[in-house]
């Protein structure tokens, strides 16, 4: 059954993505420093799964931790094993695992015939992906027909939209690289530090986790 969208436990969900998977751990930390505490590892990074365990470790097993582009139950299982908490996938997934002793899977969806499918197949929220193809009234109108159903759009997601989307009910959002930048690539953590800074400032107590 999906949550009210007021008992998840962030705001906002910062993909990262890149291409060395030292600079992607560091970028993971990084985060959680400056305040962003829920981060999903998408599997396409370089040793994702190594990147997972090595945060999970850093982080304890309380931090809001998950894998992303989740395509598989294969996907699912060694995420899990790796340390993620939740698995997020970019389109419907209908064979993961759901349940008491599962993750909780932010399933992606855009249409309503696809958020009833993500809901009947166990998720958690439905990831409105990708969000950029009709903005916050895509959302809205979504949510008339599913007021109980917790939505996190991704995709085109800035401190602008993001703003735009919470206010059209959106439980969370999930911003990449306009946070991110190259940072997961082995780019600047100092810049990194300052884009995470100005996307509290901007977003102000709704980014809080």
């Amino acid at each position: 059954m999906p949550v009210n969208p007021t008992e998840l436990p962030y705001r906002t969900l910062v993909i990262v993505r890149g291409t060395d998977r030292d600079a992607a751990l560091r970028t993971v930390l990084t985060l959680a420093e400056e305040g962003l505490t829920a981060s999903e590892v998408s599997l396409t990074t370089t040793d994702a799964l190594w990147v997972i365990q090595q945060a999970r470790r850093a982080l304890g097993p309380d931090a809001h931790l998950g894998a992303g582009t989740v395509l598989t139950a294969e996907d699912a299982a060694r995420a899990t094993e790796a340390g993620a908490g939740f698995l997020v996938t970019p389109g419907l997934v209908t064979d993961l695992p759901h349940g008491p002793g599962h993750p909780p899977v932010l399933m992606g969806a855009l249409t309503p015939t696809e958020v009833m499918a993500a809901t009947r197949h166990g998720a958690l929220a439905v990831k409105l992906f990708p969000a950029s193809l009709g903005g916050p009234a895509h959302l809205a109108a979504l949510r008339a027909p599913f007021p109980d159903t917790p939505f996190i759009p991704v995709g085109g997601i800035d401190a602008a939209t993001a703003l735009a989307h919470l206010n059209a009910g959106a439980a969370a959002v999930g911003v990449g690289s306009p946070l991110t930048g190259d940072a997961p690539d082995g780019g600047d953590q100092h810049a990194l530090r300052a884009r995470a800074a100005h996307w509290r400032r901007t977003l102000g107590a709704v980014v809080a986790p």
